[in-house]
């Protein structure tokens, strides 16, 4: 047999429908609704509640980190409950936690709130992103994520500096309990429940056969370990950057407007993320994004001024997108029972409570916001190692998983 090509199959499912696709959708916005809001959160935190940034690293990371414990959690049940009593579960306990941040105030009650609001909006994300993988093709579908996100982010950033610190946590309940007018539209159960792939061989001669591969564990391991390390660099990145803005030459209503404005930057991306992963696969983009994703958060370690935070804002924003794709796309594409699926927010949020506590430790430390950038730098770059490894062992053993789309 001579001069072979192949590539994975895929199914259509139940998780094909357009009610599951809108519902999931609708979830992963809400659900990552204070991930991709951390920077005016985090500023509302000090102006409205006065916690010093140290807190707000701690209070930002309690909240992300609750995304993966709940996230975790998830992915131990979500193959065997039925997802949607799982979602009502999770709605009521992030609504009663983001109910309680209205009435106490103090920082270490704030702190195990949001902590117990993490966990409520994990558990929600996480059967969201497996309702998503679930779908036959994930990478169009987390795109169809990643591109409504820029506009729920943009529509965050403008509205949320706006509303008192109550206005905050009554839109998160208000998006919570609308969402369960249409939870009959979610798949209660998976489809599948095997790590294995189906791969189309297409020989020297024409001829076709498919060819059952059993995709070895340490896959999906790897991608959450690698975006643990990049979901570092993210939330350290996202919690303080406009913090570090206001201590440096930039102008704050610069900041504010590109906060805005760079996060439509991120519809292009999307875009730009679907022709290449359709060429090029999702690996070895990956690999170059990470690299660009650390030199655009490291320029800014040797200041920040109005020039140098656009662009990294506008990159930071576009190649974020490049990375979320890919990350989950990958493990999509192996693992339909969801189970690895629902960890992916466990990764996220995990990522983003360490690399807001490294950051407020780094300032602690004397360090400066200098230091938080070189950290996040670094984060980027072990994800990008990661992944490489990753690669270069499934080219030798499943070529048509390490060059999937």
């Amino acid at each position: 047999m001579t001069d072979e090509h192949a590539h994975l199959l895929h199914h259509r499912t139940v998780f094909d429908g357009w009610k599951s696709i809108s519902i999931a959708l609708y979830m992963s916005l809400v659900g990552y609704g204070v991930l991709v809001g951390v920077p005016v959160i985090s500023t509302a935190w000090v102006n409205l509640l006065g916690f010093t940034e140290i807190e707000v690293g701690r209070v930002a990371g309690a909240d992300l980190g609750g995304l993966a414990i709940g996230a975790v959690l998830t992915a131990a049940i979500v193959a065997k409950l039925n997802r949607r009593y799982i979602v009502l579960v999770s709605v009521v306990i992030a609504v009663g936690a983001n109910a309680a941040c209205m009435v106490m105030v103090d920082y270490e009650q704030v702190l195990w709130l949001r902590l117990i609001a993490g966990i409520g909006s994990g558990i929600y994300t996480a059967v969201a992103i497996a309702t998503l993988g679930g779908t036959s093709k994930p990478a169009r579908a987390f795109n169809m994520m990643l591109f409504a996100f820029a506009f729920s982010q943009a529509l965050e950033m403008y509205i949320l500096p706006q509303l008192s610190m109550n206005g905050i946590y009554m839109v998160f309940i208000g998006c919570y309990v609308f969402g369960l007018l249409f939870l009959s539209w979610l798949p209660p159960r998976p489809v599948e429940k095997s790590l294995d792939v189906e791969v189309d061989v297409e020989e020297g001669d024409g001829a076709h056969h498919v060819e059952h591969k059993h995709v070895p564990s340490y896959v999906p391991w790897l991608v959450l370990s690698a975006m643990l390390m990049t979901y570092i660099n993210i939330g350290a990145y996202w919690t303080y950057i406009e913090l570090a803005s206001h201590a440096s030459e930039a102008s704050p209503a610069w900041v504010s407007q590109l906060l805005i404005y760079t996060s439509f930057f991120s519809i292009i991306g999307c875009l730009v993320a679907t022709v290449i992963s359709n060429r090029f696969g999702l690996a070895r983009p990956l690999l170059v994004t990470l690299v660009l994703q650390a030199l655009i958060v490291g320029m800014l370690a040797g200041g920040i001024d109005n020039t140098n935070i656009l662009i990294s804002m506008f990159s930071f924003n576009f190649l974020w997108i490049f990375i979320d794709v890919y990350q989950m796309s990958t493990i999509a594409n192996v693992d339909h029972s969801g189970r690895f699926a629902a960890l992916m927010p466990g990764a996220q949020g995990l990522g983003q409570i360490l690399g807001p506590n490294i950051a407020a430790s780094i300032l602690a430390a004397g360090l400066g916001y200098n230091g938080v950038f070189i950290m996040c730098a670094i984060a980027s770059l072990l994800g990008m190692l990661i992944y490489l490894f990753m690669y270069l062992r499934l080219r030798k053993t499943i070529p048509a998983l390490a060059d999937a789309s």
